[in-house]
C-alpha cells in the first residue's frame, strides 16, 4: 500500500477533481505528516473568497484551487495565525470537540496543497 487514506469531507482540492473519490485522499508515506501541535498560518500567497458554502481558496504561487465546505473551517483557517497550535484555534472558533479530528484532516489537506504553512513560534 502506497499511502494512508484520509477523509477530506470539509475540503475539496482541485488537483483531486471536483469531488474526492469516496471522500478519501491518498497521502504518500514519505510525506511529512501534518503536526497540529505546532503553529500554522494561511500562506501569504493564498486568497480566501467567501462563498455561501464556505470559501474558495486560491494559491497564487502554485495556482491550486481548493474549496472550504464550511464557514467554521474558514474561521479556523483565518484564526490559525493568532493561536499557538491547531487545537487552540479549534477551541477559539468553538468547533465541537467531536469534530476536531475532521478539522485536523481538512487542515492537513490544506497543508499538502500549501494553502496553510507552519509559522515560526
Amino acid at each position: 500500500m502506497r499511502g494512508v487514506l484520509i477523509d477530506t469531507a470539509l475540503v475539496t482540492d482541485s488537483a483531486a477533481g471536483t469531488e474526492p473519490a469516496a471522500e478519501e485522499v491518498t497521502i504518500p508515506r514519505d510525506e511529512i505528516p501534518f503536526d497540529p501541535s505546532v503553529p500554522w498560518r494561511k500562506s501569504p500567497s493564498v486568497a480566501l473568497r467567501p462563498e455561501p458554502f464556505g470559501a474558495l481558496v486560491y494559491h497564487f504561487g502554485n495556482r491550486k484551487l481548493s474549496f472550504l465546505k464550511s464557514m467554521p473551517l474558514v474561521a479556523v483557517v483565518q484564526a490559525l495565525q493568532d493561536h499557538p497550535d491547531v487545537p487552540s484555534a479549534l477551541v477559539a472558533c468553538e468547533v465541537p470537540e467531536t469534530q476536531h479530528r475532521a478539522y485536523v484532516t481538512a487542515l492537513a489537506t490544506l497543508a499538502r496543497s500549501q494553502m496553510i504553512e507552519r509559522r515560526k513560534p
